[in-house]
C-alpha cells in the first residue's frame, strides 16, 4: 500500500476530485480526515471509505473562517494521532465580471482559494514536524499556469497558489516537509459547469464547453480519479525527492 499508516487531511472532500482523493488515499492505506461544508455528501464519503474497509473521519466546516481552519486541523490531529499529509483542495470559481467587480465576492474567492490553504498548512506543519516530515499538496489549476480569460480573478488566485506552493517548498525543505501543487485542466466534476456563464442559453453553454474540450490534445475531459491519482503520488514516498513542482493534469492543455 502506497500510503500505509499515513494520516491525511483532505479539504473539499465531499465530491469530485476531493471525494476521489479520500477513496484512493484510504484504499492505499491512509487514515483520512475529510473536511467539507456539505454534511450529507460528507457522510456518504465516510460511509463509502468505511464500506471499502478503509478508515475515515468527517468534519463539516466553513473554511472561509481562519479560526475554523485551525480548529479543524487540531481536531484532525487529535482524532488521527497526527498529520502526515494535507491536500488543500478547497476552492471556488472566480468572478467573470471585471468592469463591475463585486468586491465582496472577490474577497471570498481570494480567501477560499489562497488564504484557506495557507492557514490550514500553517496549522498542520507543527504536527508534521512531530512526525519527522510530511507532504503538503495544493490544488491550483491550469489557470494558475496560463491566463484564463473567462475569469481573471480565478486565474490570479491560482497563480498565487502556485507561487505560495513553491515558496513553502523552499521554506520547509530542510524539515523534510515537501510542498507541491497539482494543476487540473478541464475535469468532469460537478463544479465544471460553474466556470461558464450561468446566464447563457443551453446551446451557448454547450458550445463553450465543446470548445474547451476541443482545446485538449488528448481529446477528452479529465476524470476526478486522474487528479486524485496525481495527488496520491505526491502524498506518497514514491515522490520523496519531489518538492516545489506544479504538476499539470490536463490532457496536454498547457503543452502548447
Amino acid at each position: 500500500m502506497r500510503l500505509k499508516n499515513k494520516l491525511a487531511v483532505i479539504t473539499a472532500a465531499a465530491s469530485g476530485m476531493g471525494r476521489a482523493g479520500c477513496e484512493v488515499f484510504a484504499r492505499e492505506g491512509a487514515t483520512v480526515f475529510a473536511i467539507d461544508i456539505d454534511q450529507k455528501r460528507l457522510d456518504d464519503v465516510v460511509a463509502s471509505v468505511e464500506k471499502a474497509g478503509g478508515k475515515a473521519f468527517g468534519l463539516v466546516a466553513d473554511l472561509l473562517d481562519p479560526a475554523v481552519c485551525r480548529d479543524a486541523i487540531e481536531k484532525a490531529a487529535a482524532q488521527m494521532g497526527g498529520i502526515d499529509v494535507i491536500w488543500n483542495h478547497a476552492g471556488i470559481p472566480g468572478l467573470r465580471d471585471v468592469e463591475n467587480l463585486d468586491l465582496v465576492e472577490y474577497a471570498r474567492s481570494m480567501d477560499l482559494n489562497i488564504r484557506t490553504g495557507l492557514v490550514m498548512t500553517g496549522a498542520a506543519i507543527p504536527h508534521m514536524r512531530k512526525r519527522g516530515g510530511g507532504s503538503v499538496i495544493f490544488t491550483a489549476s491550469t489557470a494558475g499556469l496560463v491566463g484564463a480569460s473567462v475569469s481573471p480573478v480565478y486565474s490570479a488566485a491560482k497563480f498565487g497558489v502556485v507561487g505560495m506552493g513553491k515558496s513553502l517548498a523552499l521554506r520547509y525543505a530542510t524539515e523534510k516537509i515537501r510542498v507541491n501543487v497539482v494543476c487540473p485542466g478541464p475535469i468532469e466534476t460537478p463544479m465544471f459547469p460553474q466556470f461558464f456563464d450561468p446566464n447563457a442559453s443551453k446551446e451557448v453553454a454547450a458550445e463553450a464547453q465543446a470548445k474547451t474540450v476541443a482545446a485538449i490534445p488528448l481529446g477528452r475531459m479529465g476524470q476526478a480519479i486522474e487528479v486524485a491519482n496525481a495527488a496520491l503520488w505526491l502524498a506518497s514516498d514514491e515522490s520523496s525527492f519531489v518538492t516545489g513542482i506544479t504538476l499539470p493534469v490536463d490532457g496536454g492543455f498547457t503543452a502548447r
